[in-house]
């Protein structure tokens, strides 16, 4: 059952709802990465390459947007968005390669 920080009284509740949480962000990141692939999909044929630096750019500064509109430390999050986008490109480099390799 979900709990708001201020229902829990112990640190058991705190762990089991911060291990709930965790493992939504995982389940959205899984879903996120099949957005990945498939940008490597779409990108090979028509010509562009897996790093976009507008995009990495605009994606950073959507990232600090939110984080401050969340009470967050904007570069603290921005800090962990480049290096999933970091991963996220080199996903799609091994990919677009993969391609090219199977021709």
């Amino acid at each position: 059952m979900k709990n708001s920080a201020s229902e829990c009284h112990n640190m058991t509740q705190i762990r089991a709802e911060i291990d709930r949480l965790d493992s939504e962000l995982i389940s959205l990141f899984a879903e996120r990465w099949t957005y990945i692939t498939r940008a490597a999909e779409i990108k090979k044929p028509i010509g562009l390459s897996a790093r976009i630096e507008s995009r990495v750019e605009e994606v950073a500064s959507n990232v600090k947007a939110h984080a401050r509109a969340h009470g967050l430390n904007a570069q603290t999050y921005e800090t962990m968005w480049r290096a999933l986008m970091e991963s996220a490109i080199a996903h799609e480099e091994d990919l677009m390669e993969a391609e090219e390799n199977a021709k």
